[in-house]
């Protein structure tokens, strides 16, 4: 990971956009973990890779982000312009167009079955847009739209080693269902991380989606995983209703989530907030099995 400062930023940018030298440059409170975000004035974003194995999302999204603006309801950001690596930070990164809009929460969602059916609506744009010349999944984007069992070890590992309150045998029941079928349809475009860090909320309403570093084309179910780890059992039916997936693609879906948690659970500090989260999301998956 590299050590990424509002001083190197400011460098970065005095250096390479002069003419952005007066800006003032302040951090993204919600900044993520694959990349940093900066504020640059009022309108822009400067965004930096914080390790090299993110950095091929910056041209990803420099060229595939402006085909996609134009076919998609909701706001993405609109790059400005890319740069260069330097000695002191030796990758590419971007500057972008800021969109206005807080990050989702329960909270501040003034209906969460119209906010389902607002994302299916935004990823089935997505989906509709030509995939043809599009990016393969793979190491490039962690495999999201490729084959779930490259995680099999990983998961397989977590699952032996929880504690005596869960029932391994139903969870790898559940995965192992996950791994049962393999995409057979024409590859679709998927964002690859639709996570609540990644989604805008303005007056109650879905407004924009970010970070589209983790992009690819083929099997969709891993744009599903919010049925599971943020919607309630309504919202989670007319979501997964809305997105019209056969029950092989739910499965599948199912089976991302429930990686996501497992590892989020068992790789991160006991009782901190991103163990805690995990947690729970593992339970709505248990609880959503067994009401089938």
């Amino acid at each position: 990971m590299f050590n990424i400062t509002t001083e190197l930023v400011r460098q970065l940018i005095n250096s390479q956009f002069p003419e952005w030298k007066d800006l003032e440059i302040i951090p993204v409170k919600k900044s993520g973990h694959d990349n940093r975000t900066y504020r640059l004035g009022s309108e822009m974003t400067v965004r930096l890779p914080s390790h090299e194995r993110y950095a091929s999302a910056v041209e990803k999204e420099l060229t595939w982000l402006p085909v996609f603006k134009p076919l998609l309801s909701l706001s993405i950001p609109v790059p400005v312009a890319q740069g260069e690596p330097t000695n002191e930070y030796p990758l590419p990164w971007s500057v972008n167009r800021w969109i206005e809009g807080d990050t989702v929460t329960h909270a501040n969602i003034l209906d969460l079955n119209g906010f389902a059916e607002d994302l299916a609506d935004f990823l089935k744009e997505l989906e509709a847009i030509d995939a043809s010349h599009g990016i393969p999944a793979g190491i490039q984007n962690f495999h999201r739209g490729g084959n779930l069992a490259v995680y099999d070890q990983d998961t397989r590992s977590v699952i032996d080693k929880l504690p005596r309150e869960y029932d391994q045998k139903l969870l790898t029941e559940i995965w192992e269902l996950s791994l049962a079928t393999r995409y057979q349809s024409a590859p679709l475009w998927l964002h690859g991380d639709v996570a609540v860090n990644n989604l805008l909320v303005q007056n109650g309403r879905l407004c924009g989606v970010i970070d589209f570093g983790t992009m690819g084309v083929g099997d969709p179910s891993s744009d599903l995983v919010m049925a599971w780890n943020f919607f309630d059992d309504v919202s989670r039916d007319r979501f997964l209703c809305r997105m019209n997936f056969d029950k092989d693609t739910v499965n599948r879906a199912r089976g991302w989530a429930l990686w996501k948690a497992l590892i989020t659970y068992a790789w991160n500090e006991p009782t901190s907030e991103a163990s805690n989260w995990g947690k729970h999301v593992i339970d709505v998956i248990i609880r959503d099995y067994k009401s089938l």
